[in-house]
């Protein structure tokens, strides 16, 4: 018989509060963008795409904070939505671009995005986002670069 050891854990762990988190606030999202027959992630690329104009798939992938193959099965039902078009860039590199298809899918998305965002803000207030979105930036930046605190 197999007897367990209690180990002195600390009560909670980031990972899976993060994760736990990011899923309820993603369903949530879903669930909003649903009726215009996009998902977060999908959104989140068109408007990265509009934010910052055509990339390399690398730097969209790196930019999303996305491993390459999670992007690719993404981007296979945008592209062949017509959302985005994937062109041929310098070497082997592929380039993502906007269509105007994508401009229209996003401003018909941007409501049901927009009351998926105004509830997160009723929950947390404005200043408790800012103070989030700020240290989730930081975070990500600090695994990015490998930097650790003492």
């Amino acid at each position: 018989m197999m007897h367990m050891h209690h180990y002195d854990l600390p009560p909670s762990c980031a990972c899976t509060a993060l994760r736990k988190a990011s899923r309820t606030v993603t369903r949530l999202y879903d669930e909003r963008l649903a009726g215009d027959g996009i998902t977060t992630t999908q959104f989140a690329i068109l408007r990265t795409l509009l934010r910052s104009g055509d990339m390399p798939l690398s730097r969209l992938a790196e930019t999303l904070a996305m491993d390459r193959t999670s992007l690719y099965r993404t981007l296979a039902p945008i592209e062949r939505a017509g959302w985005i078009a994937i062109g041929a860039g310098n070497g082997r590199s592929r380039i993502a671009a906007l269509t105007d298809a994508g401009r229209a899918e996003i401003a018909k998305a941007e409501p049901a995005w927009r009351e998926a965002q105004a509830r997160i803000l009723t929950i947390m207030g404005e200043e408790q986002w800012a103070q989030l979105l700020a240290m989730l930036d930081q975070l990500a930046k600090a695994e990015r670069s490998g930097e650790q605190k003492a």
